[in-house]
C-alpha cells in the first residue's frame, strides 16, 4: 500500500549521493523493480544509459520509440517518465544525476570546459546520443557504477567530454524552448498522463480528461496547451503514434491491425496522422527499420 501511495503522489524528485560523493551513479539490472513510471523532475542533470532493449521516451514535450538501448542527456527541472520497466527488455539501465554546480559554482566557466558547457545548456531540451556514440560511450557509463570514487569523477569528465565532441545526437525538444513544469502542477500533469498511458487505445472525450482532474473542459483546454504546447487531441495523437511505431518495428501485425491496436478506429487517419508525425507512411516506416535492422 505504501508503494502504491508513493507512486499515486509524484513530485519533486529528491536525490542524494552516497557519502564522499559529489554525484550519484545507479546501476539496475532487475528493471522491473525500478519502475519510475510517474512524472517527475529534479534539479539535477541525468544522464542515463539503457543497454539493451525497447522503449518510450517522454521527455518535456517529446514522445518517441527507442530501439537497442538508449543514450539521453538531459537538463535540470525537464520533466520525464522512467525510461524502463519490465516490459523493455534490456539487460541493464545506468543513471548519473549531478547538480550543475556538483564541482563548484564557475567550474563549467573553465575555458577547457566550454564544449561541455555548450552541451549541458542544449541539454535543457534533452539530447538522445545514437551510433558509435551511443555504443562506445554506453560502455563508459556502465564501467562508472563499479569504479571508486575518484575514478568515477575523472571518468565521468570523460563521458561529458566525449558526448560534448560528438555530432552523434538528436535534440528532443527541438522547436521551443524545453517544458520546464511548475512543481505544483506536477501532481496535476501526472494524472493527466497516467490516464492516457492507461486509456490511449480508447477515444479519451475532453470532458473525461478534464472531469479526472476537477476542471471544466474549456479549462483545461488551456491549461494543457499552456503546459505541454500542443491541444490534448494533438498529444494523444502523437502518444499513439509512439506506441504504433514499437508495433510495426516489433511485431508482425498489420498495419491495419497496428491502427487499431494503438487507438486509431479510422484507418485512413491513422495513415495520415502517423504521415503528419513521422513523415513516413505505416508500411514505410516499417521497410526502413527492417532495412535497418539488415545493415
Amino acid at each position: 500500500m505504501e508503494e502504491q501511495i508513493k507512486k499515486n503522489k509524484p513530485s519533486l524528485e529528491r536525490i542524494s549521493p552516497a557519502f564522499g560523493s559529489s554525484f550519484l551513479v545507479r546501476r539496475y539490472i532487475d528493471s522491473c523493480k525500478k519502475d519510475l513510471a510517474n512524472w517527475h523532475f529534479h534539479p539535477e542533470i541525468e544522464l542515463i544509459h539503457v543497454n539493451g532493449g525497447t522503449g518510450k521516451r517522454h521527455i518535456g514535450k517529446h514522445l518517441s520509440y527507442f530501439n537497442d538501448g538508449d543514450l539521453v542527456l538531459m537538463g535540470s527541472n525537464l520533466p520525464h517518465y522512467g525510461f524502463t520497466n519490465r516490459l523493455t527488455g534490456n539487460s541493464s539501465e545506468t543513471v548519473i544525476q549531478m547538480r550543475e554546480d556538483f564541482l563548484g559554482e564557475h567550474f563549467f566557466d573553465l575555458p577547457e570546459m566550454a564544449p561541455i558547457k555548450r552541451m549541458l545548456d542544449i541539454a535543457k531540451k534533452g539530447l538522445a546520443f545514437h551510433g558509435d556514440t551511443k555504443e562506445v560511450v554506453g560502455k563508459k557509463i556502465e564501467s562508472l557504477a563499479f569504479a571508486d570514487q575518484y575514478d568515477r569523477l575523472l571518468g565521468l569528465l570523460g563521458v561529458l567530454r566525449e558526448l560534448a565532441i560528438s555530432e552523434e545526437y538528436t535534440v528532443l525538444n527541438a522547436e521551443g524552448v524545453a517544458l520546464a513544469i511548475d512543481p505544483k502542477d506536477n501532481d496535476r500533469m501526472n494524472k493527466v498522463y497516467s490516464y492516457i498511458r492507461d486509456h490511449f487505445k480508447n477515444h479519451i472525450t475532453l470532458d473525461e480528461i478534464a472531469d479526472h482532474v476537477s476542471m471544466t473542459p474549456p479549462a483545461f483546454a488551456r491549461y494543457f496547451k499552456k503546459i505541454s504546447r500542443k491541444t490534448f487531441t494533438k498529444f494523444v495523437n502523437e502518444y499513439r503514434v509512439v506506441h504504433a511505431s514499437k508495433l510495426l518495428a516489433e511485431t508482425s501485425m498489420s498495419v491495419t491491425e497496428v491502427s487499431f491496436e494503438s487507438g486509431f478506429n479510422n484507418f485512413s487517419h491513422f495513415n495520415k496522422i502517423f504521415k503528419e508525425f513521422t513523415a513516413k507512411s505505416p508500411s514505410a516506416y516499417r521497410n526502413e527499420f527492417k532495412q535497418i535492422v539488415m545493415e
